[in-house]
């Protein structure tokens, strides 16, 4: 059986506590505890079993030596007791590869690197970050702590924390290596045996948790969700996606974790912090400002919210945080009705480097292609997905490769194939050569590759419908693009103008690089049909310094392939919008957020100020005949007209985030 669906307003409290501190859990009060979760709005809170320093914190008569020596009484069952009797579910979070007690009880179950050195923390240096191996007799001892916790405790789920493959020469993973017939001496055989071990961890943890609860909820948690999860998703009841902004994800983590796992087919739960920096930072507020942004763009893009605190050594809750929570909750409750079942309306699939990196390599999560293309794709207000090779892309309208996907055969045809069957394929750069990089394997692209082009910096001149708003003159790449030739058939959007020379010690000109020579070279921008090439890392370099001429670019190009987008504004680049349709009731929603994250600090960036916006237009592609389109949950009516196809109203003000139902007559 299935676990039900997941509540909208939950807390992870953590509670990492040192043995070094007296009181542990003195000044719980259930009743205190539990109430201050209600006046936040709270309907679910995973509590700690076991921390990363080792510690139980509930009567354990499995391993009482490892119960928290100055823990004063069992906080755990008396945490889930009193929230069960006030309707608040309470998963038990355990740690899984961190483990401080164990890791100095048990040396021989640690991950080893190849020289035979425990992985993570220095043995004289703070933290609890040494990896324990689950092919050790360590696994044994989580599935007895496991049905420890599940036997006698009335727990919702389990959160199982830092489950990561590990390049492991420990000698049980070269003696299990060895018997599979790999060689523990070959790095990338370790590699792949470190991704074949933890995922096999995960469906023999998973299958043993439903023997012992078939309702509970299941997540393993490695602070990412991308195409590595996409194999062993059935392990999962959902997926959580551990993304505090301020905590070294930033603000561009969480969307595209987001726009790839929403996917796979199962619910999604994201995580920021009530922490002004990330986890552990005791006694610091995040601005209210910042948490609703956080907590909205997560009801926007389909996820269900969770805000991280840590509980005081001592057990007292903390009111003020709280406070804090509880203002954007109370939100969160409000809005629930619009975004229970909504499902995501996209119009572009973008494909993801992170899946041409093979599983078992530790993939960048924020690859420059992919923060570049997601930028630009939100301050252009297009809907979208990020997908992997192996997505179904018949819903999808455009296919976006950016700079660097290599195309085999197979997943030339797949492409090819969308688009003959109408759909529409942007590409970049190396994208659509095939995985040796000699030539294009793409044929709906009408270009052949020559090589990487002879100069860098060059010069684009964009001419016609794909200059759109730029001047009619040269715009410089600062990245080094492609040599290309058009087939025939092909059209050339934009020319690629040289410069004089490239910037060496033999000839330079200027501080920074040699101007246009005004002379055309090769092509810059090609069109077949559905098909619109730039030779550039136009992504990347979006990444890099933001020029806004590879934006215009690069959604002018989407206008001559889309022309009739999901949804438009008039409002400005730092509006976002989400839109997303509730089927069963009939409605679609439009999120708007606008929210700006600054960097006011040298190592994150903070929202302080909302600042409204007055009377913005949107337009809407419409899917039937419109009944009604209203603000809610205020529930104010908005005027609207309907033109070509297209639903149209003007949202008189914007504080933060608005949600505008639009109400379609029922079909028939």
């Amino acid at each position: 059986m299935a676990p039900p669906s997941l509540p909208f307003r939950q807390i992870h409290l953590d509670f990492h506590t040192s043995e070094h501190i007296p009181g542990v859990g003195d000044d719980f009060d259930p009743e205190e505890f539990v109430q201050t979760l209600k006046r936040a709005h709270v309907n679910s809170i995973t509590c700690f079993a076991r921390c990363h320093h080792g510690w139980i914190y509930f009567d354990t008569k499995l391993h009482p030596e490892r119960r928290h020596p100055r823990l004063s009484r069992n906080l755990l069952k008396e945490q889930i007791e009193v929230c069960h009797a006030h309707g608040i579910r309470v998963p038990v979070y355990t740690s899984i590869q961190w483990d401080h007690y164990t890791a100095n009880a048990h040396p021989e179950w640690l991950v080893l690197d190849e020289k035979g050195a425990p992985r993570g923390t220095p043995l004289f240096e703070p933290g609890f970050y040494r990896y324990l191996c689950v092919n050790s007799p360590y696994r044994d001892f989580l599935k007895a702590h496991v049905r420890e916790i599940a036997e006698t405790l009335p727990i919702d789920g389990f959160f199982f924390d830092i489950v990561q493959p590990q390049d492991c020469s420990c000698r049980y993973c070269r003696r299990l290596m060895e018997e599979a017939g790999l060689d523990p001496a070959n790095a990338a055989h370790r590699r792949q045996f470190g991704l074949r071990t933890i995922n096999e961890f995960k469906r023999e943890m998973s299958q043993f948790v439903r023997e012992l609860l078939p309702d509970a909820s299941i997540f393993y948690n490695a602070g990412h969700i991308g195409p590595r999860h996409r194999a062993v998703a059935d392990a999962y009841t959902h997926f959580e996606i551990e993304s505090l902004p301020s905590g070294g994800w930033g603000y561009l983590h969480f969307p595209i974790a987001m726009r790839y796992a929403r996917t796979l087919g199962i619910e999604c739960l994201s995580h920021t912090g009530k922490f002004h920096t990330s986890w552990g930072d005791f006694h610091s507020f995040k601005n209210q400002a910042a948490l609703e942004y956080e907590c909205f763009r997560m009801l926007a893009m389909g996820a269900k919210c969770l805000v991280g605190d840590q509980l005081h050594p001592r057990g007292k809750i903390d009111p003020y945080v709280y406070d804090l929570i509880g203002a954007v909750y109370a939100q969160v409750e409000e809005k629930e009705p619009w975004c229970q079942g909504a499902r995501p309306l996209v119009d572009i699939a973008v494909m993801t480097p992170e899946a041409f990196v093979s599983p078992d390599q530790t993939a960048e999560r924020l690859s420059p292609p992919i923060c570049g293309v997601t930028r630009m794709l939100e301050e252009g207000a297009h809907q979208f997905d990020i997908v992997d090779h192996e997505a179904d892309l018949s819903r999808y309208r455009v296919l976006v490769l950016p700079d660097v996907i290599p195309v085999t055969e197979d997943l030339a045809r797949k492409i090819d194939q969308f688009v003959e069957n109408g759909g529409a394929l942007i590409a970049s750069y190396r994208s659509g050569l095939c995985p040796d990089g000699t030539g294009f394997t793409l044929q709906s692209l009408g270009v052949e590759w020559v090589g990487e082009a002879p100069f860098s910096p060059d010069f684009v001149l964009p001419k016609d419908e794909i200059g759109r708003g730029l001047a009619p003159t040269e715009h410089v790449m600062y990245l080094r693009g492609a040599e290309v030739r058009p087939q025939p058939g092909a059209e050339v959007l934009a020319e690629v103008i040289i410069p004089y020379f490239n910037r060496t010690y033999k000839h330079f000109c200027s501080h920074r690089h040699t101007p246009s020579s005004g002379e055309p070279a090769y092509p810059g921008i090609v069109r077949k049909g559905r098909a619109i090439y730039f030779a550039h890392p136009i992504f990347t370099q979006y990444d890099q310094n933001a020029p806004r001429w590879c934006k215009r670019l690069f959604l002018n190009a989407l206008e001559m392939l889309l022309p009739d987008p999901l949804v438009r504004h008039q409002g400005p680049s730092t509006l976002e919008v989400h839109v997303a349709a509730q089927p069963e009731k009939g409605r679609w929603i439009v999120h708007a957020l606008h929210y700006i994250p600054e960097r006011r600090s040298r190592s994150l960036d903070v929202i302080e100020d909302i600042i409204p916006l007055h009377d913005v237009r949107f337009s809407l592609r419409a899917s039937g005949r419109v009944r009604g389109v209203r603000c809610v949950p205020q529930g104010t009516q908005l005027s609207f007209e309907e033109r070509d196809g297209r639903i149209e109203w003007v949202l008189p003000r914007l504080e933060g985030h608005q949600m505008v139902e639009v109400a379609f007559e029922p079909a028939g």
